[in-house]
């Protein structure tokens, strides 16, 4: 009986713990569109990524080399890791950073959130492992209408830069819906192994773009950029994404997908307060109906949460 009685109290400062964590990985994320808007503003995007990604991929190198694991380099790896890097830093990295110059960071969180969405139509579409249900069904359905209420003002007045912004975030997310596919390839590996060396090779092929098309050497980054940039890369991103494989291990994908639809009023609030923001009503909206869509699709089944008990 007092091994059973110990037993039972002490998981709930674990379970706090953990939901701290959770909160501490749903800000990160959240601030990081603040962080973009702000570094974006004197570096060009693509050289603010190739940097963002260098750094990043560099410390989650350290942290596995700490841990006394060694990034795989064979020929299958790198390609896997290439791949990886185009659908989860370089394309959509490179987009959302794009777009954040003509949208307030607060909606590109919103948009940008949909990649439960878009992924689950990959899934089903495409490589068709996974079932629609009444309520991924309506998830869709609410993600798409709160695209379209976050959209819309700018659509009605035809194409503009601001519009364009936006598509250019909705694209972003849709290949993050990719690279979550595509990262169930990774399962022979450690978590953290495809984070390092998708980075790392997004930063070799960003980085030349960078060199020819912006020569950085010629910039001349505010104070404020160069340590947003600094934020974004150590905090959340490097950061961020070893919380995350930790939590997974801790609470599993379940409990870990709560932060999906956590970041959403979280990145607009830290918008709102820190670059003055002020999303239209039709924003506030569609902000209302994302959650409920990114609930939707990342909520586990009766089964799954039965399962995990």
């Amino acid at each position: 009986m007092p091994q059973e009685t110990a037993f039972m109290a002490d998981p709930q400062p674990h379970l706090a713990v953990s939901l701290g964590l959770l909160l501490v990985l749903a800000t990160l994320w959240g601030a990081s569109y603040t962080f973009i808007k702000i570094a974006v503003e004197t570096i060009p995007p693509i050289t603010l990524i190739a940097t963002r990604t260098l750094i990043a991929g560099s410390l989650i190198l350290v942290v596995l080399h700490l841990r006394g694991l060694r990034l795989p380099l064979d020929r299958r790896n790198l390609g896997r890791f290439f791949v990886q890097a185009c659908l989860n830093s370089v394309v959509p990295f490179v987009l959302v950073a794009w777009g954040t110059q003509f949208v307030d960071a607060g909606l590109a969180t919103i948009l940008n959130s949909l990649t439960p969405v878009f992924a689950f139509l990959i899934n089903w579409g495409i490589t068709r492992h996974e079932v629609v249900s009444t309520r991924k069904a309506l998830g869709v359905a609410a993600g798409l209408v709160g695209i379209c209420l976050v959209v819309g003002p700018s659509a009605l007045q035809g194409a503009s830069q601001q519009l364009t912004a936006q598509l250019a975030i909705i694209i972003a997310a849709m290949a993050y819906g990719a690279a979550v596919t595509f990262g169930r390839t990774f399962r022979d590996l450690d978590p953290m192994m495809p984070a390092a060396g998708s980075l790392l090779m997004g930063s070799v092929i960003l980085m030349p773009v960078s060199l020819i098309g912006d020569r950085p050497w010629t910039l001349a980054p505010t104070a404020a950029s160069l340590s947003a940039l600094i934020a974004l890369s150590v905090f959340s991103t490097a950061l961020a994404f070893t919380l995350y494989f930790y939590l997974l291990k801790r609470i599993g994908t379940v409990g870990v997908t709560a932060q999906a639809y956590l970041r959403v009023p979280i990145g607009v609030g830290i918008g709102m307060v820190f670059l003055g923001e002020l999303p239209q009503p039709t924003a506030w909206m569609g902000m209302a109906l994302v959650v409920v869509s990114v609930i939707a699709m990342t909520l586990p089944s009766r089964k799954s949460r039965t399962a995990t008990v």
